[in-house]
């Protein structure tokens, strides 16, 4: 997270998943409105930026695509550093890209050198709802959610507009709503150093 120019903040968002799960076309449809039946497979990393203002505050929000095959791994890696949150992004007609999700938290922490793991946030993206033979279940995939830490999920379609802004504001306010436990938690401990330093004071006299 970073303050830029006239108090809006930088927020970088990483979109992991297997190849072809619509990463890229669900940043496309996010930042320029469009959708692109004929895309092809993203070639290392590609990123996008949009503007936005979610509960009064101003986001420039730096969303990067990641490409889904192996063989790209050591192109796409170096940019999980720096990255404020995650979209876990499957397809709801392919089982193995949801089966897949661990594994791309696994490689992202590994990875991202993020100073607070069990804090980071995570979004999940059950990708093409429009498409009408599905192998994951909705109440699989919040289940999932559940027990990776309570990450939200949104069943979201590219190709239909359903869901992309409200995932990708979700992101943003994950974000926000981490910043604030950690100002929190810095605010808790000074108090509680002052309170110790004013203890071993008195306890001196």
């Amino acid at each position: 997270m970073i303050m830029m120019s006239g108090k809006s903040l930088l927020l970088k968002v990483i979109l992991l998943g297997d190849g072809g799960v619509g990463k890229s076309s669900l940043m496309n449809r996010y930042v320029t409105d469009r959708f692109d039946s004929q895309s092809f497979h993203t070639i290392g990393v590609e990123f996008l930026n949009r503007d936005l203002e979610v509960d009064g505050r101003l986001v420039t929000l730096q969303i990067w695509d990641t490409a889904g095959q192996e063989r790209f791994k050591s192109l796409r890696t170096p940019f999980y550093r720096g990255a404020d949150c995650c979209l876990l992004t499957f397809a709801v007609n392919d089982l193995q890209s949801f089966q897949n999700l661990g594994c791309w938290k696994k490689e992202f922490m590994y990875y991202s050198d993020v100073k607070d793991p069990e804090g980071f946030p995570f979004v999940v993206l059950g990708n093409k709802v429009d498409m009408e033979q599905r192998e994951v279940g909705e109440d699989e995939a919040r289940a999932w959610c559940e027990e990776n830490g309570c990450c939200p999920y949104f069943e979201t379609s590219a190709k239909d507009d359903t869901n992309v802004t409200a995932a990708f504001e979700a992101a943003v306010r994950e974000v926000l709503a981490a910043e604030d436990q950690v100002d929190h938690a810095l605010l808790s401990s000074t108090i509680d150093l002052h309170g110790n330093r004013k203890t071993s004071r008195t306890s001196c006299c």
